[in-house]
């Protein structure tokens, strides 16, 4: 996982974008980004990012993005966590099935989600 907090900058890139966290997970990476309006309100985005390969081998990286702001930020965060429990509750603890997964196959997706910060330490 990279973060990175950008407050104290002084150009005009630095004020917008405050917080950056990537998460790679598998296939696909998050992007949480804190940013900045004119204002100094800020808000959410989280982008998804995959690569995905044509027939001839060569790739291109499909995105999608999502706009989160402050006064949807409970909401949000209970809807996210109602799901979850669901999930979990009709197909059973996630820890428990990447637990039994992981003994089963040790090169898998859940295993190799790796964390970095910005200065590529990981």
């Amino acid at each position: 996982m990279e973060e990175n907090d950008k407050r104290g900058g002084n150009d005009q890139h630095d004020r917008e974008e405050i917080f950056s966290k990537i998460v790679r997970a598998g296939k696909r990476t998050y992007f949480f980004d804190v940013k900045a309006t004119r204002k100094d309100d800020y808000y959410l985005t989280i982008t998804e990012s995959k690569k995905i390969f044509d027939k001839e081998g060569r790739f291109h990286f499909e995105k999608h993005k999502l706009f989160l702001y402050k006064e949807d930020f409970e909401k949000f965060a209970d809807g996210f966590t109602d799901a979850v429990a669901y999930i979990k509750k009709v197909k059973g603890d996630f820890s428990e099935q990447v637990s039994s997964y992981s003994e089963k196959k040790e090169d898998n997706a859940f295993t190799n989600v790796e964390f970095e910060d910005l200065d590529g330490d990981k």
